[in-house]
């Protein structure tokens, strides 16, 4: 990743950052961004870092939702759905949190906020929806899960705070620095404590239907661009017994 990345990946001691690179345009989810980020999970999964820190670039926006002119597939892009991550997540969020940038945040395990934060999910007033931001409902009480969805009103910083959306509200500035102290802190944690938790945890979270769904094609994609598949089919065509090899 080099700094005209969609993301950017930069670790130390520990602790990865990974930054929505997209400042003009707000951090929004194109199809490259969330190829990225999808990487980007993958290289943080693989690596020996022990906690992420999930920002956007400059003060105006964490994200910005999904890009209408290029309206990517979000679920390989979220952890948790498109990666399984069993490492604390934190998001850094200042400015406004849109549609996929929500569905970012609530995905993450603490959060950090500006307290000029605006959390805003406008798919109804839209017209369009991925569904995944159902998850939220088991995440936060029920009627405020519905308030957020089907209003498409802006929630603040402080509202999000008061119903535990979010864990701390900070001055702008301050933001990243909180959510590297939460990093700190987890870092020098036992590993596998935290891991074990967080799987706990993500087995007693309900899941929505197009939470599962995305699972369930991952896992089958896994099996179509796998090697023992392309060895089943090779095999078959040249009329001999497989030799697969679980990869």
């Amino acid at each position: 990743m080099t700094k005209d990345s969609y993301v950017l990946y930069e670790s130390h001691d520990g602790v990865a950052t990974i930054t929505l690179n997209q400042l003009k345009q707000l951090n929004i989810l194109s199809t490259a961004m969330c190829q990225e980020l999808h990487q980007a999970w993958l290289r943080f999964n693989e690596s020996k870092d022990r906690v992420a820190i999930l920002t956007g670039a400059g003060n105006k926006a964490f994200c910005a939702g999904a890009d209408l002119n290029d309206i990517p597939e979000l679920w390989p892009a979220i952890p948790g759905i498109g990666v399984t991550i069993n490492k604390p997540i934190i998001a850094a969020v200042n400015g406004w949190c849109v549609g996929g940038g929500v569905v970012l945040m609530q995905m993450s395990d603490l959060c950090v906020a500006g307290d000029a934060t605006r959390f805003f999910y406008p798919e109804a007033k839209v017209g369009f929806t991925g569904g995944l931001i159902a998850a939220m409902a088991g995440r936060v009480p029920h009627k405020i899960a519905m308030e957020l969805m089907l209003l498409g009103q802006e929630v603040s910083a402080t509202r999000a705070y008061e119903v535990g959306m979010i864990n701390k509200i900070v001055k702008p500035e301050s933001v990243l620095k909180v959510a590297g102290e939460y990093a700190k802190t987890m870092a020098t944690y036992s590993p596998l404590v935290l891991s074990t938790l967080k799987k706990f945890v993500g087995e007693v979270i309900p899941k929505g239907p197009t939470e599962r769904a995305a699972l369930a094609r991952r896992e089958l994609e896994a099996i179509s661009s796998s090697e023992d598949f392309t060895e089943g089919l090779t095999a078959f065509k040249e009329k001999r017994e497989p030799k697969f090899r679980g990869v």
